[in-house]
């Protein structure tokens, strides 16, 4: 599985796979580490594992947020089944709609509720008071706008949940989605499942798909197990655009072996996505195809990810 890579590289992922065959979990995250600090990234697959260039460190630095905010729980024990992660940027009628159908149908297991404000433009603070939510949020507070990759994997290095829920302010909860939602991931195999997916029969081309195992698993509503953020690990920060970047982060989250499965009858509304809307056509295409084509540098070989490569 890893022709191509430098010989030291290789040698280390040799190792891996024998402390990971002996279960010395520690000895594997170790090595990964080093082969990390070689600038190579471990891509763990069902029959073996290989590597990729590490991309580069994102360009801004570390100023946008507390130090306590930017350090990562993902290497702790979880201590809530779910947390559920929105983004306060623009438009804060549709993060308070949100909010009350939460509140209104609050999961039925233990939760947290992640806020990441990404200089957004209301009162996040004034906004949550007027909410009457169930639990205390956790508020992330950037202090310039994050790209749409970046603001979210803020919020997930802070994350405590067993399942990270992603939600898109778009969506309205009409009942408990959560708890169904996380239904899914009583199968070991599933890393990633939504109220949404997509498949493909070419590797460039994507249609909505029915319940069941997909390709990719759509943003609107996009659930991750922890330990898929700590194996595969989070968005690719090039992704400033929202769009295409779920593709991505499945096609990510499924090379390292995982299932993603999309789940029938989430109590979940959709609404006008605002970050479709507001674009004039033409700059919306262009950032749209640029992330997409981004997608395709990393992916556009793998037709063994498709379910039906055959078609």
């Amino acid at each position: 599985m890893s022709d191509g890579l430098p010989p030291e590289v290789e040698q280390l992922i040799g190792e891996r796979a024998a402390a990971r065959a002996e279960r010395d979990f520690a000895a594997a995250d170790a090595l990964r580490e080093r082969i990390r600090a070689m600038g190579w990234e471990v891509i763990d697959l069902p029959d073996g594992s290989t590597a990729r260039p590490s991309l580069p460190p994102a360009a801004s630095g570390t100023d946008y947020a507390r130090p306590e905010d930017l350090e990562s729980l993902l290497d702790e024990p979880p201590t809530v089944a779910a947390s559920v992660q929105l983004l306060a940027e623009q438009h804060g009628k549709d993060l308070e709609r949100f909010l009350r159908g939460l509140a209104a149908h609050p999961p039925g297991v233990d939760w947290e509720l992640v806020v990441v404000a990404n200089s957004p433009t209301f009162g996040i603070s004034h906004l949550l008071a007027g909410v009457s939510l169930p639990v205390e949020p956790t508020i992330l507070a950037s202090a310039e706008r994050l790209g749409w990759a970046d603001a979210r994997n803020l919020g997930l290095r802070r994350s405590r949940g067993d399942v990270t829920v992603l939600v898109d302010t778009s969506v309205e909860p009409v009942g408990d989605f959560v708890t169904p939602l996380l239904a899914a991931f009583d199968d070991a195999k599933v890393g990633i499942a939504g109220a949404w997916g997509v498949v493909s029969a070419t590797g460039r081309t994507f249609e909505e798909a029915p319940p069941g195992e997909v390709d990719a698993i759509e943003g609107y509503c996009l659930a991750v197990r922890r330990e898929v953020l700590r194996q595969a690990g989070v968005f690719d920060h090039h992704f400033r655009f929202y769009r295409n970047a779920d593709l991505d982060f499945s096609f990510q989250a499924r090379a390292a072996g995982w299932r993603a499965v999309a789940v029938p009858g989430l109590p979940l509304r959709r609404h006008e996505h605002r970050g479709y809307a507001a674009l004039a056509p033409a700059e919306r295409d262009r950032l749209s195809k640029r992330n997409f084509y981004r997608f395709l540098k990393h992916w556009g070989d793998r037709r063994d990810l498709l379910l039906h490569p055959e078609r």
